[in-house]
């Protein structure tokens, strides 16, 4: 019982996170533009808190010179730059620091993490000096807007139907997810007729990952 209960806060938890994160639908005010357009063979975002060494970075890799001081927030808006390598164009963006409670909106927290969902590959620029803890706010920051770090898609195939109820199966044993679960899951996203096939063996959150739909997987490098 405690499973099912757990299975659905999960789901609770993560239809209610996407309705805070949906940009408002009042008329935005009016600032300064922040994504740049996408150019080159590859982008790479530099994620990390203020103060990391993230402009230094982009300014050692590109020609491009990103103001470095002292003082956190040095960068206020996305700056990019080129690295050439073999032929090959990568667009590299300097993106202002995120602060805990980032994907809340606080700080440009919201903007940053927008612009990280269009890049290829994440570049999490740590401080030596600060420990592992660091590294586990970001990827919360992060996993809470849907971005998935050096991980796969689930293996599931779920498509929704008109008719016919929920059709479950599975080609694996499962022991983290049930046909009930799965089921209950479904309903809290008002979800009765649909077909599901688990091809490995997944977690519930893994699940809800699948019938959202707008999670990005990418890989990771930690600097």
């Amino acid at each position: 019982a405690t499973e099912y209960h757990l299975g659905l806060l999960k789901a609770k938890l993560a239809k209610y996170r996407a309705q805070l994160l949906e940009p408002s639908k009042s008329p935005a005010a009016k600032g300064e533009g922040f994504d740049v357009m996408k150019s080159g063979d590859a982008r790479v975002a530099l994620i990390g808190f203020p103060s990391v060494g993230k402009s230094t970075f982009l300014s050692l890799m590109t020609s491009t010179a990103s103001e470095a001081a002292s003082y956190e927030f040095t960068t206020l808006t996305c700056i990019p730059g080129v690295i050439e390598y073999k032929g090959a164009n990568i667009q590299l963006l300097d993106l202002p620091g995120i602060i805990e409670g980032a994907a809340q909106g606080k700080g440009r927290g919201r903007q940053v993490i927008a612009v990280a969902r269009t890049a290829d590959v994440v570049i999490m620029m740590l401080d030596a000096t600060k420990g592992e803890v660091q590294r586990a706010l970001l990827e919360k920051e992060l996993e809470s807007v849907g971005i998935r770090l050096n991980k796969s898609k689930p293996n599931i195939y779920f498509k929704p139907k008109k008719g016919g109820g929920i059709s479950f199966n599975s080609t694996v044993t499962l022991t983290q997810c049930s046909e009930k679960l799965v089921q209950l899951i479904l309903h809290e996203y008002k979800i009765f007729n649909a077909e599901v096939l688990f091809r490995e063996d997944c977690s519930p959150d893994e699940f809800i990952d699948v019938i959202v739909g707008n999670r990005v997987y990418m890989p990771c490098l930690y600097v």
